[in-house]
């Protein structure tokens, strides 16, 4: 396997399991897990991310609502097909996962870096409140052929830098992986409350401006 697709998106995440595993999917007799990691922000509120773990992992740190533990893996997409919540799904899939213990550091328990390409342009925008905001689309490559589609959300400078980038550009992104609610209103009037999951970039550069 290419390390470029090992080292393209990294993340880590250290917070307390929120939820009992539930089964996924079974791929070559392997089966996978899903459960809700709680990882706080500076700002005392917390992102509820969803992780993907196989249950080979599970065989070394077995996982119970209320534990501790330092995840780290990679943030991906893949189509839902149910017909229920996002058309995407967002999920950290796990490759290796351990107890948070004395040694653990946890100045930084949410952390991304993404390198991939622009898949749409940028929507740029400003707030009532005079904030600028660009929302990104990333693919990000994978082993066999296959891509991850990570939302993002950039601010400020960043923002604007973004904004003038185009389709197919290659961009390094860091930041942290968020939830944030949001209502969908529909014609009906029905209103029905929904998660996105996202990156809040923190740093975000041209790939060719960094090689030169």
């Amino acid at each position: 396997m290419n390390d470029s697709i090992l080292t393209n998106n990294e993340a880590k995440l250290i917070g307390t399991v929120s939820s009992a595993l539930k089964f996924s999917h079974k791929l070559f007799e392997e089966e996978f897990y899903t459960f809700v990691l709680n990882v706080p922000r500076l700002s005392d509120t917390t992102d509820c991310l969803n992780i993907t773990v196989s249950e080979r992992l599970l065989c070394y740190t077995p996982l119970h609502e209320g534990n501790e533990v330092c995840v780290l893996g990679q943030f991906r997409s893949y189509n839902n097909y149910s017909g229920v919540g996002s058309k995407l799904v967002l999920t950290l899939f796990a490759r290796d996962i351990k107890p948070v213990d004395d040694e653990t550091d946890k100045s930084n328990p949410n952390s991304v870096y993404l390198n991939g390409y622009l898949c749409k342009k940028p929507i740029y925008r400003t707030t009532p409140f005079g904030r600028e905001i660009s929302d990104i689309l990333l693919a990000v490559n994978r082993a066999f052929g296959k891509s991850d589609y990570i939302p993002c959300i950039a601010w400020g400078r960043n923002a604007k830098y973004a904004s003038t980038m185009d389709v197919g550009s290659n961009l390094k992104v860091w930041g942290r992986i968020q939830s944030r609610e949001y209502q969908k209103h529909f014609e009906t009037g029905d209103v029905v409350n929904k998660t996105a999951f996202e990156v809040s970039v923190n740093k975000l550069e041209s790939a060719k401006d960094a090689e030169g």
